[in-house]
């Protein structure tokens, strides 16, 4: 009995070290892991910021850029008629969408839904204005139409997006 004895009094606490070794170091892990993945996380924020703040840039250029308003005064040839003109327009809007469309992957889905959302109703407005016209309407008469929508619509999907983004963006930093 007194070999028992003396093996439960060297085994406990012996055990009792073990364990609190074992529990010491698995939380010494968790810690390390811990601020791996805060290091990793700060080292990812670093290298996409640029990137991020760059597509945000972008995306609000991009949306200026197909305001009507600045649209119709950065490609407007008064000499061209209204159908040659629309056709102008959208092509624009399309190729400017296309030159951006790599911006998605930097923004939050939300975000690149809206701008997409506006880039179609700003063809929806082109278009309407276009309808309206007569065959024998001038870029001019197409320009005036354009303004005219414009004013009656009050804040434009472009304009909507842009305040959107830059709420998005202030969120991010």
């Amino acid at each position: 009995m007194d070999l028992f004895l003396q093996i439960i009094i060297a085994i406990v606490p012996a055990a009792i070290v073990f364990m609190t070794t074992a529990l010491f170091l698995k939380k010494q892990e968790e810690r390390e892991v811990k601020a791996l993945r805060i290091k990793l996380k700060q080292e990812r924020q670093e290298f996409f910021l640029p990137n991020r703040m760059e597509a945000y840039q972008r995306v609000i250029l991009f949306l200026e850029r197909i305001h009507p308003n600045s649209l119709v005064m950065r490609t407007h040839n008064p000499g061209l008629p209204a159908r040659a003109f629309q056709s102008t327009l959208v092509s624009t809007i399309r190729e400017e969408y296309d030159h951006n469309v790599a911006q998605q992957l930097y923004i939050s889905p939300n975000s690149w839904n809206m701008v997409k959302e506006a880039k179609e109703e700003t063809l929806k407005i082109i278009n309407l204005a276009g309808n309206q016209m007569p065959e024998t309407a001038l870029s001019t008469d197409l320009a005036a139409k354009i303004f005219e929508i414009v004013g009656e619509v009050g804040k434009l999907p472009t304009e909507i997006v842009i305040d959107a983004v830059k709420v998005e963006f202030q969120e991010m930093l």
